[in-house]
């Protein structure tokens, strides 16, 4: 099947709505639309027939840094290489950008797809667990 991905694609708020539940995740309709006002870019990956089968955000601190967000490959187009050439076009347009460095965090279940198949190496890192803060 032919893919066609672009950088910065008109993608809709109902698209990625249909998208992310049919891949098993959380979302509310107007997100994408809140979102992407503060995105660097974010790639899409569209049949021959307009459908929509894949995105990743790209967000980032407005200079070196970006970061890779919300990675979705639909579940009929999965195990087909449409995520890791996703991954691929982000890091080309976060280049282009003019970025340094391209950061993801993923759960160790994904960890063969980010480091073995889009190139990723392991980092030192933090994270607080927000959902669990106390104030």
């Amino acid at each position: 099947m032919d893919i066609e991905y672009r950088w910065r694609d008109t993608v809709t708020d109902p698209e990625l709505v249909e998208l992310t539940r049919a891949h098993g995740g959380n979302t509310e309709p107007g997100w994408w639309d809140r979102i992407r006002p503060h995105s660097l870019g974010w790639v899409s990956a569209r049949t021959g027939q307009g459908r929509l089968v894949g995105f990743v955000n790209v967000a980032w601190d407005g200079g070196d840094h970006a970061f890779l967000l919300d990675t979705k490959t639909h579940p009929e187009h999965q195990r087909q290489g449409i995520g890791t050439a996703l991954c691929g076009h982000a890091a080309r347009g976060a280049h282009r950008a003019g970025c340094e460095w391209l950061h993801v965090d993923f759960r160790p279940e994904l960890a063969p797809f980010y480091f073995d198949s889009c190139g990723f190496t392991s980092t030192s890192a933090g994270l607080i667990d927000l959902t669990q803060f106390r104030v």
